[in-house]
């Protein structure tokens, strides 16, 4: 028995306290605009959701595409410890292709819903109270046709009438979910709330001591993860979540928020999850590198000043005794002092040292490719920063399996005359070189990747921040691409912006690409 399964005076944890955590990281957090993850990128994650103890990964909504499909059944195949789940809307063919995607898991789980509110029935659905009820039964039953763990969600429950919630959650036992779901879809409840509402449940709805209520809030209101852990308190033992918060709008309850406060404040909630808590940043990075979505600094638990101190009081008090100024210790979350001061001297050993303290792991051409990198990153600044080696990697990982890759840049810019660009793309192993002039360094650089792979995306965002501080500091860019209704997002980082840009838009065009490896680069996108 782990550490994780004892109370802190070395006696075994009640299962009944066991908080399960569910993450939606691949499904509702894939639904954010521009989070889409290729197929490796979400066999990745998932491994690492396994290993770290996650016990329910919501791999996906099969019905929506082959590829989810096919991500879905394959982690469904990988995985070892943890059950898979898929998403089904209340109609059979959902059901019956989630269960066949499904179907290679050790433990597999399907979840059904349907919206239950007055502005779901009326406005998306066009049924009444009635036939809401019959999809339910109709939907568990069906899907318990396939699998004994079945879970059944009350889409928008926190505006649906109290008693017609009852007779929903009701239907579903009666039909023979185990796990009754109470989103508030849209962020719109309190804490208190949230939690006298699963408390209403569970003393209404007959055969609800019978089955586990789990939640699953976003935070549109910045109260996903108070309401969240409010249902947890009232006797929900589920929680659906994600790495980093990611999800639909402003996101869902964030993983690592929740786990950590579960577990820094066991003496106010009496609950526990099985979570390796020391995974948490680097699953924080993994799921910000494959998205492109970068993680705030002062994001609680996995942001870069989470655990960094500035102000002299703070350093004094943290040198007499870290628990002055710290609930929870670096290590607890998998981070660890800087030991290594990197450099232009510093030798193969040194920085394969410290990749494995920042948690990477390279094999041996990515290794190499990453420290010819860093040498020359060494000799454009003085100081180089862990957030210099992680950008620096992040981007080597990213841009492994690229078509398309940027060679050479040379840009002219000023007051003096037009503004140019050359650029070398590598493109599918060929090499091709175009000068363009534009409004700008930018537009022309820009200009110059859209003249070798004519495309029709539009740019709907670009966005620069320096990964350290100082005039050397390596520029990191983000480019969001929209063409056809879909979204890619790409980061670039180097000490020359412009070079950061043209590998941030390269990114994303990469990842827009990736959706259709079929057609060729020329015609890709066209419309």
């Amino acid at each position: 028995m782990d550490s994780e399964t004892k109370t802190p005076e070395g006696q075994p944890r009640a299962e009944q306290d066991r908080v399960v955590i569910f993450d939606t990281t691949l499904r509702d957090g894939e639904q954010c605009p521009g989070a889409t993850m290729t197929f490796d990128e979400k066999l990745e994650v998932a491994e690492l959701l396994d290993e770290m103890g996650v016990d329910v990964i919501e791999a996906g909504f099969p019905i929506a595409s082959q590829g989810d499909f096919e991500s879905v059944q394959e982690i469904a195949r990988r995985s070892q410890n943890s059950v898979i789940c898929g998403l089904a809307r209340a109609q059979p063919k959902d059901i019956d292709t989630c269960a066949e995607a499904i179907k290679p898991a050790k433990r597999g789980r399907i979840h059904t819903f349907i919206g239950t509110s007055p502005l779901h029935r009326k406005y998306q659905m066009g049924i009444d109270e009635a036939e809401v009820l019959e999809r339910v039964t109709a939907s568990v039953t069906r899907a318990r046709g396939h699998t004994d763990d079945v879970e059944w969600s009350a889409m928008d429950a926190t505006r649906t009438e109290e008693d017609f919630l009852c007779r929903c959650v009701e239907a579903a036992i009666k039909a023979g979910a185990t796990t009754v779901n109470i989103p508030d879809t849209v962020g719109y409840a309190t804490h208190d709330e949230f939690g006298a509402l699963i408390r209403m449940l569970l003393e209404r709805v007959p055969g609800a001591d019978q089955i586990v209520f789990s939640t699953h809030c976003h935070n549109d209101l910045g109260l996903a993860v108070a309401n969240s852990l409010s249902g947890v308190m009232a006797g929900a033992r589920q929680v659906e979540c994600a790495v980093n918060g990611l999800g639909e709008r402003a996101g869902n309850a964030a993983l690592e928020e929740i786990v950590m406060a579960i577990r820094t404040r066991a003496d106010a909630m009496n609950v526990w999850t099985g979570i390796d808590t020391t995974m948490l940043t680097r699953a924080s990075k993994l799921v910000s590198r494959v998205t492109a979505f970068p993680v705030q600094y002062n994001k609680a638990i996995v942001g870069r000043n989470a655990f960094a101190h500035e102000s002299g009081i703070h350093q004094d008090g943290i040198l007499k005794h870290a628990g002055t100024f710290e609930i929870m210790t670096p290590e607890s979350v998998g981070l660890k002092e800087s030991s290594l001061v990197m450099g232009k001297h510093s030798g193969r050993h040194a920085f394969r040292e410290k990749l494995k303290e920042l948690g990477y792991e390279l094999g041996g051409n990515a290794f190499e490719d990453a420290f010819v990198r860093f040498k020359a990153l060494a000799d454009a600044k003085k100081h180089v920063y862990d957030e210099d080696i992680e950008a620096l990697v992040d981007q080597e990982i990213a841009s492994a399996h690229d078509r398309i890759k940027v060679v050479a840049l040379t840009v002219i810019a000023g007051t003096g005359g037009p503004q140019k660009a050359t650029i070398t793309l590598d493109v599918d192993g060929n090499q091709q070189t175009f000068e363009a002039v534009g409004d700008g360094p930018v537009d022309a650089t820009f200009q110059a990747i859209r003249s070798l792979v004519p495309h029709e995306a539009r740019l709907a965002l670009y966005q620069v921040s320096a990964v350290t501080e100082g005039t050397d500091a390596q520029a990191e860019v983000m480019v969001r691409l929209e063409a056809d209704g879909k979204i890619a997002t790409g980061r670039g980082s180097d000490t020359d912006t412009m070079v950061a840009s043209a590998r941030a838009y390269v990114s994303a065009l990469n990842k827009l690409m990736a959706r259709d490896a079929r057609r060729k680069p020329e015609t890709m996108l066209a419309s």
